[in-house]
């Protein structure tokens, strides 16, 4: 029984140590192989077709038609007249041509190309996007896209999702606090927007805070309330360990993740 024990438990801390590295190279292999896929082939597909139709690279002998005929076309195998005829055709010999090409960009050697024209691609993007034009463009494109019935429902969520990761913004946060939220004796961690409406804060003759509960694991989804200060704890933690701590739903505290990193940082320095 004792060895049953401790087999679950060597088993366990071996599953704890490896799962963080075998999920990360997961997600990098499965990012490489969807932008693979569905981003660097087209883009290699299309400058194939390009170099086919407009210059003479990738020409094709007899025996590359007859071997793309017999697989792409085997009815006509037993028909040497309509064979040869098909073969002729400068159509069937675009064909051949695009996947001869293909062969060498879409999974030999240039493969890589389609990543690298993607990348440069983007950053030409962002340019654009940072000139006065392309905002307004852009601008023009995000309202049709909020005007469609479904879409609509969907693009402001994955807009705020990537601009909260990607968006080098600075965020409107001033301090975290802990507040007692939903109810009293139950405490949330908050973070400050602001002073509150003046409103509120004359008629009950008391300084407010407005703080924004953030959820988990959405973080950028939460509540807007407003709170008495002397109510509120100041929390010494940033606004980026507060969202860690969100996000891992409690399990990341600052203390841990400072050991996290101080083990990570003389683990380079051996």
């Amino acid at each position: 029984m004792q060895a049953f024990k401790n087999f679950r438990t060597y088993f366990l801390r071996g599953i704890a140590a490896l799962l963080p590295t075998v999920l990360t190279i997961w997600i990098f292999i499965w990012c490489y192989g969807f932008i693979g896929k569905n981003i660097a082939k087209p883009i290699n597909q299309g400058i194939v077709k390009i170099l086919v139709l407009s210059t003479d690279w990738y020409p094709v002998s007899q025996e590359e038609k007859l071997s793309y005929a017999h697989t792409n076309y085997p009815e006509l195998t037993s028909q040497p007249d309509l064979l040869n005829e098909k073969i002729s055709e400068a159509s069937f010999i675009q064909e051949v041509r695009i996947e001869k090409g293909e062969d060498r960009w879409v999974s030999g050697s240039s493969q890589f190309a389609g990543f690298l024209i993607a990348i440069i691609g983007v950053c030409f993007l962002g340019v654009f996007l940072a000139s006065f034009v392309g905002r307004r463009l852009w601008h023009m494109i995000e309202n049709a896209i909020g005007n469609i019935p479904l879409v609509r429902k969907v693009y402001p969520y994955i807009k705020e999702i990537t601009e909260f990761f990607l968006a080098k913004k600075k965020m409107a946060f001033d301090n975290v606090v802990a507040i007692q939220y939903p109810r009293k004796g139950v405490w949330s961690v908050a973070l400050v927007t602001g002073t509150g409406l003046k409103k509120v804060a004359n008629e009950i003759g008391k300084e407010i805070l407005t703080v924004f509960v953030p959820t988990s694991p959405t973080p950028f989804t939460g509540y807007v309330i407003m709170t008495l200060k002397e109510e509120t704890i100041a929390l010494d933690m940033t606004v980026e360990e507060a969202m860690r701590f969100t996000i891992s739903g409690g399990v990341i505290t600052p203390a841990e993740h400072a050991a996290f990193e101080a083990m990570v940082n003389k683990e380079k320095d051996d």
